[in-house]
């Protein structure tokens, strides 16, 4: 064994092994469910409020970077999937001004009443939390130009339901943005069933009534996946 892959290797379980221990998960019983389409298994949903608005994640995701990258511009109804504790939430919020509308979605009510908090700390008032299921958004329907997912959609545990439900609630040729670890780096220090591969994105979601149109891979650690509200 080479030395750089001895490296590697190293460096990935010790990612691994930091980041399980900066972060909670709700953990399903039993063996973890995967995908059928590509055999991926389902991650834990993470809890902590504190790992995701860890200081040091600016500089790992570049979040302004990112929306950038994305296009969110003023006045777009936007829907923060699984949104946390609102890392992304108030600065999408910021983005679309007060002619625009964010929807804070999350399984979680506890981590909602947090994004609250902030929103009213903030002086934001174009918030409006939703409370989901593990199958559905709940979100209105055709009234999402912009559903993003940031490092969430490889934590669904029913994937195929819950793209179902975000593509009822895009507007005709809205779009679908995910943002994931790089499961092709084997170097980057996140558990491998928090990362996600182009390939396997773009066969489950175009599965579900999406097309892909594009890979962006400005990030230092992750893809941005565009994907369009397939017609009709």
């Amino acid at each position: 064994m080479s030395a750089r892959l001895r490296f590697v290797i190293a460096a990935a379980l010790v990612g691994a092994a930091a980041f399980l221990a900066g972060t909670r998960f709700i953990t399903p019983r039993g063996e973890p469910w995967r995908h059928p389409l590509t055999g991926r298994p389902v991650a834990g949903v993470a809890t902590d409020a504190r790992w995701m608005d860890r200081a040091e994640r600016d500089a790992e995701e570049q979040p302004e970077r990112a929306l950038d990258l994305i296009g969110v511009a003023p006045g777009l109804v936007v829907a923060d999937v699984g949104a946390g504790s609102g890392y992304m939430t108030l600065r999408l919020a910021r983005r679309v001004g007060p002619t625009g509308r964010v929807y804070a979605n999350d399984i979680q009510p506890r981590l909602l009443g947090l994004i609250e908090d902030k929103a009213r700390a903030a002086g934001v008032s174009n918030i409006v939390p939703i409370v989901g299921r593990e199958d559905d958004t709940l979100l209105p329907e055709r009234t999402i130009d912009l559903a993003l997912l940031v490092d969430v959609y490889h934590e669904f545990r029913r994937p195929q339901t819950m793209l179902q439900s975000i593509r009822r609630s895009l507007v005709p040729g809205g779009r679908l943005v995910l943002i994931e670890y790089r499961e092709e780096d084997p170097a980057l220090p996140i558990a491998p069933t928090h990362r996600m591969s182009v390939a396997k994105a773009r066969t489950e979601v175009e599965a579900e009534g999406f097309t892909m149109e594009r890979a962006v891979e400005d990030l230092p650690r992750q893809h941005i996946l565009v994907f369009r509200r397939a017609v009709p």
